[in-house]
């Protein structure tokens, strides 16, 4: 499935479930011992454009092809008779089919290997001793969700953000008696585009930034600590139902989510640290790219500048909270595609100043050797990354494309462009915001040097 309704994220993301069964103590018969799952990010999963997140959907149906809950495999045997027919449906069917299914039957063998692996765990322990271990997971990442609520500040924060069409993002964080409500009433109404979050992803935020303030308390147990839903045990999530979480039910014509997963969620993850006052804004956006023409279809995030902290210093060039990926090597890249990667190196200056600076973005151009359409996802064109105690804010990211005849056009955060063979897109991306004032004069900004 990739359905939102269903706990999905946005659509070219797909998830493959598997129940795992066990012989019951008791009797020779199956008992279910778990799930195991793979979520996997397809390139191409149809929709008017190449990669599959136009900018400009404002239904579900209009972005790719929709999955909901559809069985590929009953007793062993794997069918993807109706997983094709879907992926080759109107109005919009994937470019690439075939490659789909490769990558769902890796995913199915993917979760086989985590079948045994907990069938293996099951049988040596039980069900009842699995369940246990589980209960006992469960009940350590609550402790550590606890100790990260009762380090908060103050016991009620607030926080407001906009993205850069104006939209709000608002949240009201109360403590009380060790347990979190946290309500985003006053956040925006249904986006009329696709900058819609799921709430599967508004909870990931809260949990992502639960375990971060967890993570500075107990920076020993950082690398290793246990997340799980035992993380929100103790929180309460309200406000939801417009842009955050839409009230949509299964069956009804869902608003589009793609940015909403890649940029409201980037967006959500500035708010709720800003409440918090975790660290400055880092660069606040995945900097989507993708492009591709009926024969190959192509999608990477870019990588920006991280927020200052009390710590120290934001990193740069470096991919931050919700991006969660790395770039394509360009040899791969060059390689693969036809494309010429010309420019990738550090936005020097782009960084908020402070007693500890924010990381610079960098800066990104691709040629193309042959049409292609480009769309470009992105945030912090317009509302700069904020700075925290007096720290500057970071810069704001653009996007231009260079014409083979020398002409530049400035390109909107959220666009789709034509590209012929020859011309270029460069993006510069946002650097992180400064934590603490300084005493002395500020940088001078990066655009004052251009």
């Amino acid at each position: 499935m990739n359905h939102p309704a269903f706990g999905g994220s946005h659509l070219p993301d797909i998830t493959v479930i598997t129940p795992v069964f066990a012989p019951a103590a008791e009797s020779h018969a199956l008992c279910r011992i778990g799930f195991v799952a793979t979520r996997a990010h397809h390139a191409e999963l149809g929709g008017p454009l190449p990669g599959s997140m136009p900018p400009f959907a404002t239904r579900l149906v209009d972005e790719a092809v929709v999955i909901p809950p559809t069985l590929v495999r009953r007793r062993g045997v794997t069918d993807l008779t109706a997983l094709s027919a879907l992926l080759r449906s109107p109005p919009f069917p994937s470019r690439l089919p075939e490659e789909n299914e490769l990558d769902l039957l890796a995913q199915i063998a993917a979760n086989e290997r985590g079948v045994k692996a907990l069938s293996a765990l099951g049988g040596t322990i039980g069900p009842t001793g699995l369940q246990s271990s589980m209960d006992q997971l469960r009940a350590v990442a609550r402790s550590r969700a606890r100790a990260a609520i009762d380090s908060l500040p103050e016991d009620s924060l607030s926080a407001e953000e906009r993205l850069d069409d104006g939209s709000i993002l608002h949240v009201a964080i109360h403590r009380r008696a060790g347990t979190l409500d946290i309500d985003f009433s006053g956040s925006a109404a249904i986006h009329p585009r696709s900058f819609n979050a799921p709430a599967a992803v508004v909870r990931s935020v809260v949990m992502y930034v639960l375990r971060l303030i967890a993570g500075r308390e107990r920076p020993d147990e950082a690398s290793g600590m246990v997340l799980n839903e035992g993380f929100l045990d103790d929180v309460t999530i309200r406000g939801l139902g417009g842009m955050l979480g839409p009230a949509v039910l299964p069956g009804e014509e869902w608003p589009a989510v793609g940015a909403g997963n890649t940029e409201t969620s980037q967006r959500l993850t500035d708010l709720m640290l800003k409440a918090c006052r975790v660290c400055a804004c880092s660069q606040g956006t995945m900097n989507n790219l993708l492009f591709g023409n009926e024969r190959f279809g192509f999608y990477e995030t870019i990588a920006g500048g991280a927020g200052g902290s009390p710590a120290g210093v934001g990193l740069s060039a470096t991919h931050s909270h919700m991006t969660n990926t790395r770039v394509t090597d360009p040899e791969i890249l060059e390689r693969r595609l036809p494309v010429v990667l010309e420019r990738f190196e550090i936005r020097r200056g782009s960084g908020g100043g402070g007693v500890h600076p924010g990381g610079d973005g960098v800066v990104r151009r691709v040629r193309f050797l042959e049409p292609v359409e480009v769309t470009l996802l992105t945030q912090h064109r317009v509302e700069s990354p904020y700075g925290v105690d007096g720290g500057g804010a970071g810069a704001c990211g653009r996007q231009v494309a260079r014409r083979a005849d020398g002409t530049r056009q400035e390109l909107g955060g959220a666009t789709v462009v034509r590209m012929d063979a020859g011309d270029a897109v460069e993006i510069q991306t946002p650097g992180g915001g400064g934590w603490g004032a300084l005493r002395e004069s500020p940088r001078v900004p990066i655009e004052k040097c251009l």
